[in-house]
C-alpha cells in the first residue's frame, strides 16, 4: 500500500505542476499514467470515473480523487487529491505575486500569449484520449466537431446540449443508435 501511495505522488504532483487550463489538460496524462503505466484500472472503468467526476459538484479534476480511490482507496484518495491541488496552489501563490508586481510588462504579455495555445493544445489531447478510451466512432466524433464549431460561433453551451440531446435521442427512436451512442 505505501508503495501505491508513493506512485500515485509521483503521478500527481507532476500532472498538478502543468495543468494549464484546469483538469481537462491533464486527462490525457492521468489516463495514460492510471490504465497502460501503473494499471490500477481499465480504460473503460477511467472513462466511467472520468463521467463521474463531470456529473458530480466541484472541480473536474475530482477525477484525481476517484483514481486514488480506486488505485488505494480512502488513503488514496486523499494522497491524489493533495498532490493534485497543493503543489500547484503553491505555485499559483507564488507567480501570482510576481505577477502583480511585473504590472503590464513585455515578459507578462509574452507569458499570457504563450500560455492560451498550451492549454488548449493540453485540453484537446485530453479529449482525444477520452475518446478513444470510450471507443468513439463516426458519430461521436461528428458531433465533437460540430460542437466545437457551434461553441466558437458563440452559441450557447445550453443550446449545443439540447440540440445534441434531442438528435441522439431521435436517433435512438428511430433505431439509428443503441442506447449506448
Amino acid at each position: 500500500m505505501p508503495e501505491r501511495l508513493l506512485a500515485l505522488l509521483l503521478v500527481f504532483a507532476p500532472l498538478s505542476l502543468v495543468s494549464l487550463g484546469g483538469g481537462p489538460s491533464i486527462f490525457a496524462e492521468m489516463q495514460r499514467q492510471a490504465v497502460e503505466v501503473h494499471r490500477w484500472m481499465p480504460a473503460g472503468m477511467f472513462t466511467d470515473l472520468f463521467a463521474i467526476s463531470r456529473a458530480a459538484p466541484g472541480p473536474g479534476s475530482l477525477i484525481g480523487a476517484l483514481v486514488g480511490w480506486q488505485a488505494a482507496g480512502f488513503a488514496g484518495a486523499l494522497v491524489a487529491a493533495l498532490a493534485l491541488y497543493l503543489p500547484s496552489s503553491l505555485l499559483l501563490l507564488g507567480i501570482g505575486h510576481w505577477w502583480h508586481r511585473r504590472g503590464d510588462g513585455p515578459a507578462r504579455r509574452v507569458v499570457e500569449r504563450g500560455l492560451a495555445p498550451l492549454a488548449v493544445g493540453l485540453i484537446f489531447a485530453g479529449v482525444l484520449t477520452l475518446l478513444r478510451a470510450d471507443g468513439a466512432g463516426w458519430l461521436e466524433l461528428v458531433t465533437l466537431g460540430l460542437s466545437t464549431l457551434a461553441l466558437l460561433r458563440g452559441v450557447s453551451p445550453y443550446w449545443v446540449l439540447l440540440v445534441v440531446g434531442l438528435a441522439y435521442a431521435t436517433l435512438q427512436q428511430a433505431g439509428a443508435i443503441g442506447s449506448g451512442g
